[in-house]
């Protein structure tokens, strides 16, 4: 046993994980100001949507601090930029005008699709527009210093919003419209997600700071169902933060949106208004169903146990959020992430979720007929077969890129559950291919 371990750990040494594109310390700085100030608010009682908006706050400020101090993203070649040789300002004083022209139009057809939509301005959505509503004014005027100071170091400053710009003002220049699309693919992905991770700041949070923690630790289920709600905090509030800071300084930036309208497809369906698994849509797998506290009650060392699973696997899923730091998104290429879950799959959150919710309602048993149990199975493996179509659009889109293959490669050759699914269906593992061979 001793020897296949260490044969293991020289293969692992001699064939690395590809490096991923941000670190592991990014993550863990965000998690430690996250449980500082939620241990402040469960201290004082605060679970108002102030607090909850400062939890986000809480989360994003030391991964900022971290990535620009401790990693130096802003110097890193993809962010863009040479901070040792500023251009003088009359040199991109055009461009930057020409920047702004295209970035406010972007902003003002993003308000004119706010305003149409009730949808946007009703229920929990209502927080997110009067959020926005009060940043929008603090944008327009922050805009100005932004782009116009970082045009003089960026090393390309004509990106997808400058030729939207240039075109809208009718420039005689050359338009590249894949970048002017990408550019409004990018804008589409953090309005719709923006509006949407807002919204479901507030609930989430008050939930769990309001509860009544005194006798949690006499009573597993409340227990467990108090730290799924956690998790579910940690994973909102990294995931906000995601899309509010997607920014070129911080490397953060998206490099693509998804071109593939199968990708956007499989992912707005998941998602209100569109949402197919809602209460009464096609994919509701609750009808004639119960949960797993009804299912086991009276039978407390299960109880326990079953709860933990589920706060295993919940745990795994804010992990891999927890894992992207300021780069969460749908829908977007960010960076390749290779650390955290990501070393055992390729889709930990998709995975740990859909395990969550079988393990969560149980839909073999019902408290219906036996008609409702079978439907309740086959809807939840509609939904599964949702998440593997998202996963395989995701890796259609992120396999443009070279880090992907080359993480994808490692993963068939390492990643447990590649691995897995390669021994369950009888396939050999890949090997890694010697410099030689790759020659």
């Amino acid at each position: 046993m001793f020897h296949d371990r260490s044969l293991a750990r020289a293969a692992a040494a001699a064939d690395p994980c590809p490096r991923s594109a941000v670190s592991a310390g990014t993550g863990w700085a965000g998690l430690a100001g996250l449980i500082a100030w939620v241990a402040v608010c469960l201290h004082f009682g605060m679970d108002g949507p102030y607090a909850a908006l400062v939890n986000v706050a809480a989360c994003a400020l030391p991964m900022v601090l971290w990535s620009v101090l401790v990693d130096k993203v802003h110097r890193n070649p993809s962010a863009g930029f040479d901070w040792s040789h500023p251009k003088p300002w009359r040199e991109t004083r055009e461009t930057s005008l020409t920047k702004l022209a295209g970035l406010w139009l972007t902003w003002g057809g993003i308000a004119l699709i706010y305003a149409a939509g009730r949808f946007w301005w009703r229920d929990n959505f209502a927080f997110s527009m009067w959020v926005l509503t009060g940043l929008a004014p603090v944008l327009l005027v922050l805009s100005v210093p932004y782009i116009v100071v970082l045009d003089r170091y960026a090393r390309e400053p004509r990106d997808g919003c400058w030729m939207l710009g240039a075109w809208a003002m009718g420039l005689d220049v050359a338009i590249e419209r894949e970048a002017i699309f990408n550019h409004l693919r990018s804008w589409g992905v953090k309005m719709f997600f923006t509006a949407f991770m807002l919204a479901i700041v507030p609930p989430g949070f008050a939930e769990f700071v309001a509860t009544d923690t005194s006798r949690l630790f006499a009573d597993p289920v409340k227990l467990a169902q108090w730290l799924i709600t956690f998790m579910f905090v940690v994973d909102v509030g990294f995931a906000t933060a995601g899309y509010l800071l997607a920014l070129k300084p911080l490397d953060t930036h998206i490099r693509t949106a998804n071109p593939f309208a199968a990708a956007w497809m499989a992912a707005l369906i998941c998602y209100p208004p569109f949402v197919l698994m809602a209460d009464g849509g096609p994919l509701d797998y609750h009808v004639g169903t119960s949960n797993w506290t009804h299912w086991l009650w009276g039978q407390p060392v299960l109880l326990a146990a079953w709860g933990a699973l589920l706060v295993v696997l919940t745990a795994i899923y804010a992990w891999a959020t927890v894992a992207f730091g300021l780069r969460f998104s749908n829908l977007t290429h960010r960076g390749i992430i290779t650390h955290g879950p990501y070393r055992w799959s390729r889709h930990p959150a998709y995975l740990s979720k859909n395990l969550f919710w079988l393990l969560e309602c149980m839909p073999w048993f019902t408290t219906g007929s036996v008609t409702d149990a079978g439907r309740a199975c086959l809807l939840m493996g509609a939904v599964a077969g949702v998440y593997y179509w998202r996963a395989k659009t995701e890796e259609r889109h992120l396999s443009l890129d070279p880090a992907y293959r080359a993480y994808s490669a490692w993963m068939d050759r390492h990643g447990a559950v590649p691995r897995f699914f390669a021994w369950l269906t009888g396939r050999p593992a890949p090997v890694a291919r010697t410099e030689a061979e790759a020659r």
